[in-house]
């Protein structure tokens, strides 16, 4: 036992045949993403970042939700100066395609081999199966975001420029074409994007580039590979992608598609929300933006803390569930949770197991999905019976909504997240690392592995 926590104390040595790094990958995922997170708070609270006083907690708070692309916020980001904004955008890029990506891609243009260590970390961080072909991913994955930002950076700056003029407007553009590629939710003002609810260039630029950051890198790596090999009528030919991109793809359809109807039949007529703007395309507009941000993004044009109870509840299952796997967004997973559909019809129609368009779903597939979505269950639980004792005053659904919200690094908020108390505000620091760096990699760190040289009689238990 001893022995298993002194790799904490010394976690990396040297050999003969290179450096050996004694951590598991989640272990350094997770000691990363805090090591910039704490680097962020540092640069914070350099004097000429923020234009008030700024406690380290606050900075804290602000950094860990920029590494871990969250969008929650003690202090909105209107009240740091263009240097402190510019910190902020930098760490949102940097957890967005994960530092063990961008360390391991600088390594692949210097020509170098990944080591099997770094090449296990960088598998863990895309949630790869293989190290085959991890350098080639990287480099699409960075060209494709860059491009990708901007893009969306220009597109924004046509709205925006004439606004607020040539500096301030193709800096607005940038960092929330940045924020929202990384599924991060920060906006530069405190009201998130309300006063753009009705600007549909502004909109459908932000949804855009949020959803393709969080349908997952190999779904985008994949979709490139096969657009060059047929051209663009391959999209119009599912049975030419794999599985996992034809899951992704399909589920992400019908969940928003459910999403947009669900949040329309709750709210059209809610004052607070839709039912108080000016005309039904204003409300239908709204409403499509609304349904889409929960699974990924921050971003709200509505008043969060004025939905129904329903509409609530609603937001909260998708944060849950959240984007596509090795994406910038978090949550259980998109994957994960058709997994558990799918296990679940077929025990209810006595199948030996799941299948998905042909193709028969491994157990340790099936098991994985459960762990994950169990490990998430108990996290969340553990991370909100503590915020009810510390924040006691508020209401039990707005905890319940920040806890998930931080979890699945989404970032809305019901309006809490500036009254936190101060062990408030260190509980939902942990769960949102908690939450980036994933539940199984939670699972895998809190498990020792034992082999026992007994192989035990089976048994049968009584479920349900």
């Amino acid at each position: 036992m001893r022995h298993h926590y002194r790799r904490y104390l010394r976690p990396l040595t040297r050999s003969p045949r290179g450096p050996i790094i004694h951590l598991s990958p989640p272990e350094i995922l997770l000691g990363g993403f805090l090591g910039l997170s704490l680097l962020g708070a540092g640069l914070l609270k350099l004097p000429g970042m923020h234009h008030e006083s700024l406690s380290w907690l606050s900075a804290l708070f602000t950094a860990t939700s920029a590494v871990t692309v969250t969008g929650l916020s003690v202090t909105p980001l209107s009240e740091f100066t263009l240097s402190g904004q510019a910190v902020v955008m930098i760490l949102i890029q940097l957890g967005g395609l994960g530092f063990m990506t961008l360390a391991a891609l600088s390594l692949v243009m210097l020509g170098q081999r990944l080591p099997m260590h770094q090449a296990s970390l960088v598998r863990e961080a895309l949630n790869r199966s293989s190290s085959r072909e991890i350098a080639r991913l990287l480099k699409i994955i960075t060209a494709f975001a860059l491009t990708l930002e901007l893009t969306g950076a220009l597109l924004l700056a046509i709205d925006w420029v004439p606004i607020y003029g040539w500096r301030h407007g193709l800096w607005l553009s940038l960092f929330h074409s940045i924020s929202a590629f990384n599924n991060a939710g920060f906006t530069l003002w405190p009201n998130s994007l309300l006063r753009e609810a009705t600007n549909p260039l502004v909109t459908s630029v932000i949804s855009v580039l949020f959803m393709t950051g969080g349908i997952g890198f190999a779904v985008i790596g994949e979709l490139r590979e096969r657009r060059r090999e047929y051209g663009w009528r391959v999209l119009l030919q599912p049975s030419r992608f794999s599985v996992q991109t034809r899951l992704v793809l399909e589920a992400t359809v019908i969940l928003n598609l459910l999403s947009l109807v669900v949040i329309l039949a709750l709210e059209w007529r809610n004052p607070g929300t839709l039912g108080g703007m000016a005309n039904q395309g204003e409300r239908v507009l709204a409403a499509a933006f609304t349904a889409v941000t929960p699974r990924t993004a921050g971003f709200s044009v509505i008043d969060t803390s004025a939905m129904t109870h329903a509409s609530t509840l609603w937001t909260m299952a998708l944060m849950f569930i959240g984007g596509g796997s090795g994406s910038t967004a978090s949550g259980i997973k998109l994957t994960t949770f058709v997994v558990l559909l799918l296990t679940t019809r077929s025990f209810l129609r006595r199948e030996a197991s799941p299948s998905l368009h042909g193709r028969r779903i491994g157990d340790e597939t099936v098991f994985k999905a459960i762990a994950v979505a169990l490990t998430a269950i108990l996290l969340i639980f553990t991370m909100l019976f503590a915020l009810t004792i510390t924040d006691p005053n508020h209401d039990f659904l707005t905890l319940a909504f920040e806890v998930v919200s931080a979890f699945g690094t989404v970032g809305l908020s019901r309006g809490l997240t500036p009254e936190l108390s101060t062990p408030g505000q260190l509980i939902i620091i942990i769960t949102m690392l908690l939450g980036r760096t994933g539940p199984l990699a939670l699972g895998y760190l809190l498990a020792t592995r034992k082999h026992h040289g007994i192989n035990y009689a089976r048994t049968e238990l009584s479920i349900g």
